[in-house]
């Protein structure tokens, strides 16, 4: 294999990637937990976090502990999805790296 065309794969493998990046960046994703939806996008920044209580039902000083951890759960539920979508479509690249060596 010579070098120029080690070069031209590397500039295309370098794009794609740069291209995937981005739209993972722009990925929202979801995670629940009973009454909260959280929001996120690939770069893990919170875009949404709506609390669903029934209506009429309100929030008591005694439920704010509860409520934030239902919060977490659904923060990191989102914050796994878009990690494991980031794990697939970047891992591709670290194989293709040892195909250029």
């Amino acid at each position: 294999m010579n070098m120029q065309m080690i070069m031209q794969q590397a500039k295309k493998m370098q794009a794609q990637l740069q291209k995937d990046q981005e739209e993972l960046e722009r990925t929202e994703y979801e995670g629940t937990s009973s009454l909260v939806n959280v929001k996120i996008n690939g770069k893990f920044e919170v875009l949404a976090v709506k609390i669903n209580l029934p209506e009429g039902e309100s929030i008591e000083a005694d439920d704010r502990e509860m409520l934030e951890d239902m919060i977490m759960v659904a923060f990191n539920e989102a914050v796994k999805k878009a990690d494991n979508d980031k794990e697939k479509k970047m891992g591709k690249y670290g194989q293709g790296l040892a195909g250029l060596m």
